[in-house]
């Protein structure tokens, strides 16, 4: 530890759970953010402020005017601009703390992409929208050894809870399958900046506990921030008959549980079944007659009234204006290709 890593984290170090012993373990630590969100790029801007050594940034996403209200990495020029979310996010980073590595990742998680993204890490931080990839992540974690940290939140609602693989329970312990029927999302039910912004300090908060060797806290926390109210249970530790702690069974990273993705907070699909790299210059060029095209290196978007289509370099695309995958998968192959 430098002598600028001590006046940096002076604050940290005297805080008796962390001390010098602790800081250089963030200091040689490995954490990823999957999502950049509004629980993402909070955790983030938190564990670059903390001296993480090493921060990725996974996001499948482009910063949105509808995302500045609680989504504290972006600003307006990054909605002009449309910037992918986790290099806004890392830029950002980068001018509050140039002393760590910073990695961002344009991409989704994905079973064929989770090793790559995730083998090098010592904690994951859970900063998604949907089931599917926390199903994603807790096969990877559980299967890896991994730690992480789980979060969601929703209208003035949110939850937390820290996972330590052969110590504590998983995600699949406590929900074995993604809740039955619609679920309210951010577009359906709105959400509070305030409630997202608690989870997400819980998670770090639980994050850095772990890093620095000391125990996760063992309980789910679930808050609402409108009524007040804060609730702990004490998690019930690994069920052996968990189909992922348990009885090692891993569907979602086998790939046998992946389909195209409703996004939370807007009416659209994701469109990642037929990943191959696209030349997003021919592509805006073979798009300009057809409608209003606005490109940059990082995505490419495509208006066709009523829909909205994002195109990435790795062949996904973002379908903005419909939630049936039928409509998105036509969209998807009649402006790109099957």
């Amino acid at each position: 530890m430098t002598a600028r890593d001590k006046e940096r984290y002076s604050r940290q170090i005297v805080f008796p759970g962390i001390g010098e012993t602790g800081q250089q373990r963030l200091l040689d630590a490995r954490v990823v953010v999957v999502g950049c969100g509004a629980l993402g790029s909070f955790q983030a801007g938190a564990l670059a402020r903390a001296g993480i050594g090493y921060l990725g940034i996974i996001d499948r996403d482009y910063v949105e005017l509808s995302n500045l209200q609680r989504q504290w990495l972006f600003d307006q020029c990054d909605v002009e601009q449309g910037l992918p979310k986790s290099i806004a996010a890392a830029r950002q980073l980068a001018a509050i703390n140039s002393d760590i590595r910073i990695e961002p990742v344009v991409a989704d998680l994905v079973p064929g992409n989770a090793d790559d993204l995730l083998s090098e890490c010592d904690l994951i931080l859970d900063g998604t929208d949907n089931f599917e990839t926390r199903y994603l992540i807790n096969d990877y974690a559980v299967s890896h050894a991994r730690p992480w940290v789980y979060g969601a939140a929703v209208g003035s609602y949110g939850i937390s809870m820290a996972v330590v693989p052969g110590k504590t329970a998983c995600l699949r312990c406590v929900y074995p399958d993604p809740p039955p029927g619609a679920q309210p999302t951010c577009e359906t039910a709105g959400v509070l900046g305030s409630v997202t912004a608690l989870i997400a300090s819980l998670q770090v908060s639980e994050a850095i506990k772990i890093l620095c060797g000391a125990e996760p806290s063992r309980k789910i926390t679930t808050v609402d921030v409108w009524t007040g109210e804060i609730r702990q249970i004490a998690e019930p530790g690994p069920d052996p008959q968990c189909p992922a702690c348990g009885l090692r069974q891993f569907p979602y990273l086998n790939g046998e549980r992946r389909a195209p993705v409703s996004l939370c907070g807007r009416n659209a699909v994701q469109i990642h079944e037929r990943a191959r790299p696209l030349d997003l210059r021919e592509l805006a060029e073979r798009l300009a007659p057809l409608g209003l095209v606005r490109a940059n290196e990082f995505a490419l978007r495509f208006e066709t009234p009523p829909y909205l289509l994002t195109i990435f370099p790795d062949g996904r695309a973002i379908v903005k204006g419909t939630t049936d995958v039928g409509v998105a998968r036509s969209l998807y192959a009649r402006y790109i290709g099957g």
